[in-house]
């Protein structure tokens, strides 16, 4: 049989698209084949994790506020901790904290004006993973101001711990306490009392200057201009006086005002001793005036004021 031309070309084209064919379906053919068992295996992988870390995951103290102390007592600082452990929130068995001053280190033994600890806190609420503790600490009102750091660990059953910590920032406290009351006692008109004392602590976190202003009785209206106001007649307020010393002259110490006005010379510091406040001493000393020839009981007050050195 002849071959013709055309035919010649109708089967090399034919033989091209063979040789495609082959090339596309080439590889599954091979693949096919047993050797591809022993080229790729996949191995299935597994393993139990019955022992897992807790996690601290939130901690909050003071409703996420500033800290404004008590003057002259204690603030009790809450911090809320919320807790996961996926071995149960029942398995965390203890939790502590520490409060301190961003300067001083978790590891620092307590000190109230910069480090306090906590070792047990107490568990409030668990619920499956989860559980909520309360780390309180009682910050003494010379405690610094500025950033703090509470540090919480946790551990659970196993033993395994879990620590965070959240800052928390205290605020200036310019505070004070005087004595009660100055009594100059029972006087005739005419007399100059000797000097009373009148004790003034510092009952913030800051170093601070005091001013006084005077007033008759308890109302700064009506007993304004007086020093005392007494069942008969008044006292005048240039004749009730302080000094620092109490071995300064009626005559050289510093009338009493209606206008609030520095006590100069007088700082008194933050307290740092735990077992000392700072306290600083006035001396008063009162003229019965015989011009206006008070008689009876007499009161006045006298105004105590911190102000920022």
């Amino acid at each position: 049989m002849r071959i013709t031309k055309k035919n010649k070309i109708t089967l090399l084209i034919l033989l091209v698209i063979f040789i495609i064919y082959l090339y596309n379906i080439l590889p599954s053919v091979i693949s096919w084949g047993p050797s591809s068992n022993y080229e790729n295996v996949s191995v299935r992988t597994t393993v139990n994790v019955t022992q897992a870390y807790p996690e601290i995951i939130n901690i909050t103290c003071n409703n996420g506020a500033s800290v404004t102390l008590n003057a002259g007592t204690t603030y009790t600082l809450i911090c809320l901790v919320q807790i996961r452990d996926y071995n149960g929130g029942n398995t965390i068995n203890s939790t502590n904290g520490t409060f301190y001053y961003y300067l001083n280190e978790s590891s620092d033994p307590d000190d109230n004006n910069v480090h306090y600890t906590n070792t047990s806190c107490t568990e409030n609420s668990t619920n499956g993973y989860y559980t909520n503790w309360t780390c309180a600490f009682s910050v003494w009102y010379y405690a610094n101001n500025g950033t703090w750091e509470a540090n919480i660990t946790v551990k659970d059953d196993y033993n395994l711990t879990a620590k965070d910590y959240t800052t928390v920032t205290i605020d200036p406290l310019y505070a004070l306490n005087v004595t009660p009351v100055i009594d100059f006692g029972n006087r005739a008109v005419g007399d100059t009392t000797p000097p009373i004392p009148a004790n003034i602590t510092n009952f913030g976190n800051m170093d601070i200057n005091v001013s006084v202003y005077g007033f008759g009785g308890n109302n700064e209206v009506t007993g304004a201009g007086l020093a005392m106001i007494c069942e008969v007649r008044n006292i005048t307020l240039p004749n009730e006086r302080y000094d620092l010393s109490s071995a300064t002259p009626y005559d050289s110490m510093t009338p009493i005002t209606g206008a609030a006005t520095h006590i100069t010379g007088l700082t008194i510091p933050q307290q740092t001793n735990d077992s000392k406040p700072e306290i600083n001493t006035t001396y008063w000393r009162l003229h019965i005036n015989i011009t206006t020839n008070p008689f009876g009981v007499c009161n006045g007050t006298v105004v105590f004021s911190t102000e920022v050195p």
